[in-house]
């Protein structure tokens, strides 16, 4: 879990602009709306509540361990 004050601090803003946010007093701009997703490793549509998937960075991964997780994902859920 991150702060307001840690995320503004991040994205060089102040605190009272991501309690804005929190509040719906304002709504980030869309340059600022790219810069949180980016930040939250997220997609814009994700932010906007478009999209609801979920899923998983398995940048960093090799081949093997990606077709792990498929595997166990794969079993848990009963998919082929």
């Amino acid at each position: 879990m991150i702060t307001q004050v840690q995320l503004a601090k991040e994205l060089g803003l102040t605190k009272q602009s991501v309690s804005n946010w929190e509040n719906d007093n304002i709504q980030p701009s869309i340059d600022m709306l790219i810069r949180l997703a980016r930040f939250f490793n997220v997609s814009t549509d994700y932010m906007l509540g478009l999209e609801t998937k979920n899923l998983l960075d398995v940048t960093g991964l090799t081949d093997e361990q990606t077709a792990h997780i498929k595997y166990i994902i794969a079993d848990i859920t009963g998919a082929d």
